[in-house]
């Protein structure tokens, strides 16, 4: 008999616009399929979000969800296969952008551990990433902007 040990991993299922912004993030235990996962996010989303359609997906969501979204939500949901034809690195199209997401959160030092007991404080910490992103973005520091010519010459 062996003994179960206590795993304190935590998945993060993101659902992003196509410019990589959060709409919604739900964190779960490790120990839960994606697929289930998959079902918390999209009840989510189409909360948030009731005009969402179409949702480009990992492989990891594929199977039932992509007929229960369809029936439930009234949402398509499209699988990005990655094929091991090549044997090199290659970007697949869609999903890059949540990758990119994931890297932007990662640069942030509290989400690149997770230190948080409950999800909801890393959902929470997720939010208040995106929140800083988004801000930054809209309003960026004074000074010279890189796509500006340089006029002190």
């Amino acid at each position: 008999m062996t003994r179960a040990r206590r795993s304190t991993a935590r998945l993060r299922h993101i659902v992003t616009d196509t410019l990589g912004l959060l709409i919604v993030v739900v964190v779960t235990t490790a120990g839960l399929q994606d697929r289930d996962g998959g079902r918390l996010v999209l009840e989510r989303a189409k909360m948030k979000m009731p005009s969402l359609v179409l949702i480009w997906a990992d492989g990891g969501y594929a199977g039932k969800l992509i007929a229960h979204a369809q029936h439930r939500f009234r949402i398509l949901v499209t699988v990005v296969k990655r094929t091991d034809k090549r044997p090199t690195f290659e970007v697949l199209p869609r999903r890059w952008v949540i990758e990119r997401t994931n890297s932007w959160l990662m640069r942030t030092r509290r989400l690149a551990r997770d230190y948080e007991r409950l999800p909801e404080h890393s959902e929470a910490f997720v939010k208040w990433t995106m929140i800083g992103l988004m801000t930054r973005r809209l309003a960026p520091a004074k000074g010279r902007r890189p796509w500006q010519a340089d006029r002190s010459k």
